[in-house]
């Protein structure tokens, strides 16, 4: 073979061999930048940035520092869709993890008549024995289910304070679930009753630790009602119901409409519950209701499945007769009707007889007027006593001839409304029984026309005038007013109330105090209260006087802007009056500017005065057989002390003293002390009067029991 031939073959070979080669590597390079390409695009749309990629022929390198495991997984994840797994390289790393959150620390206690169970996740630092201790001893003997799971984590602001709360709570609610968390406790349960409830949910309310948010979802059966009573009135007052039962909640909606059609302002209570005597309940009250207002007025009363109409005195016969007829036609089957259209009274020398029992705010019960027969007196007394206590009753009733054959049963039913009051009376007539007074109780009213109707009987008229007083409720937990005065001592401690040197703006400093006195007083409601500036010597009298009421009104202003109702408040310039101290000495002066806080009492001494003639003829009368006037000065002076406010009786003085805020003397600060009048001699007093919203104080009606400096220094 030739040489020349030897090369080309060679160089052939060589050639293929270099454009093999060449082919190969941009091959390779081809392969790897869309593996590139593809792998990248690929974490891009499943929002992994921070990885980034490299290729080395068919390896696939993924690289970059990801945010946890799971990243770094998703990642090596997405790009094994896009080549082959076993081409992809892992050399990413991993964030070191921060401190890991605490966990949501929480508990749920169930309690029933099985025990108690409670599951949650709390602290390492909860003592859980002695949580486990005290629910056992909530339990009483019956099981503990201890489900508890513990974190060493560090207990979150709040917990063991809302852990506290819960379990002070569970104490009072044997079928309860709790859910606790730091910053919240909800409570769902079921109560006996819905005073119950009430209680419940005041008590709960005042006892939540401040910051906590209290979720309450408290429920009460429904109570049986018998008889099954409803009583609206139409008079020169209004509209309104003395009682109201319904059996559904669109019954009550339909009884409430029909009542805002005849006139009733404003809300009203109508209780649900068992006992109706007719499923077409609301269609008899609703036509009852509609056919009062068409008569004119009167009063409508159902009890069970009688109905009494009484129409007002004067109504034109022919509208009578006409509304009665068509509410016997009318009303749906069981419900039976008894319709009265008064007569004037006869009267007689003596004038109509009548029995008068009075309740004063104290406790303390006169029983005056007529009764049958000595032993109806006797039986009318002990009732009295058992009532309301055996040195509370005095009785100064006659005997009479010629009062109608239930008169004593209309007495004691009148003694057993009065009970339910917390202070008032109630007036006995042959025609019919008045009920007035002030109670705690929302329901009273329902109650009493309840009783009446079912003591009393179908064809029975009463008169039920009674207001629900807020602080009488012992549900809202309303202080007296003479514990609100001991409570304003207690706040003003020997702190000062401060003003600007020689005027009556108040200083910066007297926020504090001011703003604690403002919450106290807004729990005591309207309040007969005096607040009264007091000077030192020092200056002329006249101005002094009207320093201090400057300062006094001040005060005033204050608490009415920090929204206190102050509607019963009076302010009252002393000046120099009154001092509690030397005014030599500069301890002294400064003892003596104050403000002092007194409970006021109107006309105290003349209805006590009035109550005890009254008492003295009723008990003449009563052992003579002489004639009594029923509507003489007793009734008055008994009637308006139901309406007062009582006093306690305070020994001795005590005075909140402070600090003068300016070094130089000047007459700059005013004390705030408290002042209660003392209470009546039991044995004397038959009543007691208080200041009304229209009334002006006497002078003389100011009862004054100065407070003590706290650091001993004589008033």
């Amino acid at each position: 073979m030739r040489l020349s031939s030897l090369f080309t073959i060679a160089g052939t070979f060589l050639a293929a061999s270099g454009l093999s080669v060449l082919t190969a590597y941009f091959t390779a390079q081809m392969i790897e930048t869309a593996s590139q390409s593809s792998v990248l695009n690929e974490l891009d749309r499943e929002g992994l940035p921070w990885a980034e990629v490299d290729t080395n022929g068919l390896q696939v390198f993924l690289i970059g520092t990801a945010p946890d495991e799971a990243a770094r997984f998703k990642a090596l994840s997405t790009a094994g869709r896009v080549v082959d797994a076993s081409r992809v390289i892992d050399q990413m790393l991993v964030e070191e993890p921060e401190d890991v959150a605490p966990p949501r620390f929480s508990v749920e206690i169930l309690r029933n008549d099985a025990g108690v169970s409670v599951i949650g996740l709390v602290p390492q630092s909860t003592d859980r024995e002695a949580l486990i201790e005290s629910f056992r001893q909530i339990a009483g003997g019956q099981e503990v289910s201890d489900l508890l799971e513990a974190a060493d984590f560090p207990a979150p602001d709040g917990w063991e304070q809302a852990l506290r709360f819960a379990t002070s709570a569970l104490r009072d609610l044997p079928r309860s679930k709790v859910s606790v968390d730091a910053e919240r406790v909800e409570i769902k349960a079921m109560t006996e009753s819905a005073e119950a409830r009430s209680r419940l949910e005041t008590n709960l309310t005042r006892r939540k630790p401040e910051g906590l948010r209290l979720a309450l979802d408290l429920s009460a059966p429904r109570p049986v009602i018998t008889p099954f009573t409803l009583r609206f009135l139409i008079d020169d007052e209004g509209a309104r119901f003395d009682a109201c039962s319904a059996d559904t909640e669109e019954a009550r909606s339909r009884i409430l409409r029909a009542a805002s059609g005849a006139g009733l302002e404003g809300k009203a209570i109508c209780t649900l519950g068992l006992g109706v005597p007719s499923r077409r309940w609301a269609d008899a009250v609703e036509l009852g209701i509609a056919k009062l207002k068409e008569v004119g007025g009167g009063s409508i009363t159902f009890s069970n499945a009688d109905v009494t109409l009484v129409a007002l005195e004067g109504t034109p016969q022919g509208t009578f007769d006409r509304i009665v007829g068509e509410l016997e036609t009318t009303l749906p089957e069981v419900f039976a009707l008894h319709a009265v259209l008064p007569k004037a009274p006869e009267q007689d020398a003596e004038g109509p007889p009548d029995f008068t029992a009075t309740l004063s705010p104290e406790g303390k019960v006169q029983l005056r007027g007529r009764l049958t027969t000595e032993i109806a007196r006797q039986t009318a007394d002990s009732y009295a006593r058992a009532r309301f206590g055996s040195e509370a009753v005095y009785t100064a009733a006659r005997l009479a001839d010629n009062l109608p054959s239930d008169w004593p049963v209309r007495t004691l039913a009148g003694l057993e409304a009065l009970s339910m009051l917390a202070n008032g009376s109630v007036t006995v007539t042959p025609d019919d029984v008045i009920v007035t007074g002030q109670t705690g109780n929302q329901e009273a009213s329902a109650q009493i026309a309840k009783l009446l109707a079912g003591k009393l009987g179908e064809n029975a008229t009463f008169d039920i005038d009674v207001t629900y007083v807020e602080r009488l409720d012992p549900t809202l937990g309303i202080p007296s007013p003479e514990q609100c005065v001991g409570m304003i001592k207690e706040v003003v401690g020997t702190r000062k109330i401060n003003f600007e040197p020689g005027s009556a703006t108040l200083d910066i400093s007297a926020r504090d105090i001011l703003d604690e006195l403002a919450d106290l007083l807004k729990t005591c409601g309207d309040i007969p209260l005096e607040i009264g500036g007091h000077t030192d010597s020092q200056g002329r009298e006249s101005m002094n006087q009207q320093l201090s009421r400057d300062r006094a009104q001040s005060v005033l202003d204050a608490l009415r802007g920090r929204r206190v109702p102050v509607r019963m408040y009076e302010v009252k310039g002393y000046g120099e009056e009154q001092p509690i101290a030397d005014n030599g000495t500069e301890e002294g002066r400064e003892a003596n500017r104050r403000i002092e806080f007194k409970l006021l009492i109107d006309e105290l001494e003349e209805a006590v005065a009035e109550a005890e003639d009254a008492a003295e003829e009723a008990t003449e009368a009563a052992e003579t057989g002489e004639t009594a006037e029923p509507a003489d000065t007793a009734d008055t002076a008994a009637t308006d002390a139901s309406e007062a406010f009582t006093t306690e009786d305070t020994d001795g003085e005590q005075t909140a003293d402070t600090t003068d805020a300016e070094p130089d003397g000047q007459d700059d600060t005013t004390d705030a002390a408290t002042d209660t009048p003392p209470m009546q001699d039991p044995e004397a007093t038959e009543a007691a009067a208080g200041i009304g919203a229209d009334k002006a104080v006497p002078q003389g009606a100011v009862r004054d029991a100065d407070f003590k400096p706290e650091n001993g220094e004589d008033g």
